[in-house]
C-alpha cells in the first residue's frame, strides 16, 4: 500500500491499494461513519425526453464521496466492498442514494475519520512498510502433494497433485515421474510469483527425496525443509507453527500473531495476566489494565453484520487511549482460530485483575 497524502488535522489519508493483502488491512481500518472518496464507476441515466423505461443508461467514471455504512472483505473472492450513501459527487448523481466502492489493486481511496486511533495508523504504516514475503508451501509424501501461497490473512490454497507410483503388490512396472512433476510445478510457481522462499514439508524423508530432484540452483537455495504429520490442507496450519518455519519467517506478521495468541494461552493456563471474552475484556479495558488486546477480524465482521459493533469499537478505543496495543488478528491461521475459540477477543494485562 502507498500512502499518497496524510493530513490528520483534516482527518484524512489518501492511499493506493497495491496488492490483495492491502484489502485485508483496509477492512480492519475503514469503519461505519467514516467517509470514503475516490474515482468509481456509476450507472448514470441520461437526461432527455421519454419515459423512465426508455431512458438511456450509461456507465461513467465519476468522483464520489460516501458516508460508510458497511464494509465487507470477501477474502476468497479478493474483493473489498465499501458501501454507503453518497454525500458528494457530480450533479447527475443523486445525493442520498447508495453506492459501493470495490477495492482492488490499483484503486486510490481517501479515507476521512473524525479521529484516527493509534492502532489504525500503525496498521496503515505496517501495510505501507511491510514487504510480504512471497512464500510457496508444498506438502508432499509418496504420491500426493498440496500447494499454497502465504497471504497476510493466512494462506491461499493453489493445487492438489496425485501421482502414479509403483505399488508394492503390483507386478506392473510404473514409470515414476511424480517428484519430477512436483518440481515442474514448483518451477512454474517460481516463474509466476518470483518466490522468496519455498517451504517443502512432509512426514518422514519424502521432502529430502523431492529436494534431490531439484536441479535448479536458484530454486534450491530458496528451499526450506520442514516436518508435518499430515499431507492435506490441514497440514498447512501445522507447517506454519513449526519452529524452523517461524525462524525463517520471523519478521512475518502471521508468525507474530501466532506467537501473541500463544502468549495469551500460556497466561490463561497458569491463571496469569490474561482475560478473554467480551465481558471480562471490557472490565479490564475500563480499568486501564490491558497491555495487548487481540481481536479477530472474524469477530469484527460478525459484529458489523449484526449491527452490534459499537460496543467492541468503544472497547478498542478505550484500550488505544490508555496506550495499550490493539492487534487485529486474522481468523484464517492457527492463532486466529484459537482466538476465535476464546470468543474472538482476549488480552494480556499489565497486572493481574482482582475480580
Amino acid at each position: 500500500m502507498k500512502i499518497l497524502h496524510r493530513d490528520l488535522k483534516q482527518g484524512k489519508i489518501k492511499v493506493q491499494i497495491d496488492n490483495l493483502d492491502d484489502l485485508w488491512y483496509l477492512s480492519a481500518i475503514i469503519e461505519e461513519k467514516d467517509r470514503v472518496e475516490g474515482l468509481t464507476e456509476r450507472k448514470i441515466k441520461l437526461e432527455g425526453a421519454g419515459s423512465d423505461r426508455d431512458q438511456k443508461v450509461i456507465r461513467k467514471t465519476v468522483h464520489l464521496e460516501i458516508n460508510v455504512e458497511k464494509v465487507e472483505f470477501h477474502r476468497y473472492a479478493n474483493i473489498l466492498r465499501i458501501s454507503g450513501k453518497i454525500i458528494n459527487g457530480p450533479e447527475d448523481v443523486p445525493r442520498g442514494t447508495y453506492h459501493t466502492f470495490n477495492g482492488e489493486p490499483g484503486t486510490t481511496l481517501t479515507i476521512k475519520k473524525e479521529q484516527w486511533l493509534k492502532y489504525q495508523l500503525e496498521k496503515l504504516k505496517e501495510a505501507a512498510e511491510t514487504k510480504q514475503a512471497k512464500v510457496l508451501l508444498c506438502l508432499v509424501d509418496r504420491d500426493e502433494a498440496f500447494f499454497a501461497t502465504m497471504k497476510r490473512y493466512g494462506y491461499e490454497f493453489l493445487l492438489e497433485m496425485k501421482g502414479e507410483v509403483q505399488k508394492k503388490a503390483s507386478p506392473e512396472k510404473v514409470k515414476a515421474t511424480f517428484y519430477q512433476d512436483v518440481v515442474k510445478q514448483i518451477e512454474e510457481y517460481e516463474k509466476r510469483y518470483e518466490l522468496d522462499k519455498i517451504i517443502v514439508a512432509s512426514p518422514g524423508f519424502w521432502k529430502e527425496y523431492l529436494q534431490e530432484e531439484i536441479k535448479s540452483k536458484a530454486i534450491a537455495k530458496k528451499v526450506l525443509l520442514a516436518t508435518c504429520s499430515d499431507v492435506s490442507k490441514a497440514g498447512f496450519e501445522e507447517v506454519l507453527k513449526r519452529p524452523e518455519t517461524m525462524t525463517a519467517l520471523k519478521d512475518d506478521n502471521i508468525v507474530r500473531e501466532i506467537n501473541l495468541v500463544d502468549d495469551v494461552m500460556k497466561e490463561i493456563v497458569k491463571e496469569g495476566n490474561a482475560v478473554y471474552g467480551i465481558k471480562e475484556t471490557k472490565k479490564a479495558a475500563e480499568a486501564g489494565a490491558i497491555s495487548e488486546l487481540l481481536v479477530t477480524d472474524a469477530l469484527i465482521q460478525k459484529m458489523r453484520q449484526e449491527n452490534i459493533f459499537a460496543g467492541l469499537d468503544r472497547l478498542m478505543r478505550t484500550v488505544d487511549q490508555a496506550n495499550g496495543n490493539v492487534h487485529i488478528v486474522s481468523a484464517e491461521h492457527e492463532g486466529g482460530k484459537k482466538l476465535d475459540g476464546l470468543g474472538g477477543i482476549a488480552a494480556i494485562l499489565r497486572y493481574k485483575m482482582n475480580w
